[in-house]
């Protein structure tokens, strides 16, 4: 049982990056999902698949790189089970200066930081990559 599937998500994204994985299988959920592809319209992914075999469903997610180096360097997990974070639209922080992507669920569903400041919503603050 895994208490943490964005967690587990983020470990998984990042373990196939570093053994230089072409796909990676995360177990399926709608948020995941949803991250998955706002990771895709950002370019940090490039394909998304949902496999289902019986009842149970996965998500197969094709990793990106350029020209053979891994177009992720980090993903952190910023709001935990243990400890939630919350910004309103003002305090959403940017990465690198606005070249990495902070992943943020808002009431109006799962989008990027830069998104959320846009139409002006806070949420709680899932991710970091860069």
């Amino acid at each position: 049982m895994i208490t943490d599937g964005i967690g587990d998500m983020i470990a998984r994204i990042k373990n196939g990056y570093m053994a230089r994985k072409d796909r990676v299988e995360i177990p399926f959920s709608k948020v995941k999902m949803r991250i998955a592809e706002v990771l895709i319209a950002e370019k940090y992914l490039s394909d998304l698949e949902v496999k289902e075999d019986g009842v149970k469903k996965t998500l197969v997610v094709t990793l990106s790189y350029i020209e053979g180096s891994p177009v992720v360097n980090e993903m952190k997990r910023v709001s935990k089970p243990g400890l939630r974070k919350y910004a309103n639209s003002h305090h959403i922080p940017t990465t690198l200066n606005g070249y990495g992507l902070v992943i943020v669920t808002t009431s109006k569903g799962v989008m990027s930081g830069k998104e959320a400041k846009k139409l002006g919503v806070g949420g709680e603050l899932l991710c970091s990559i860069w």
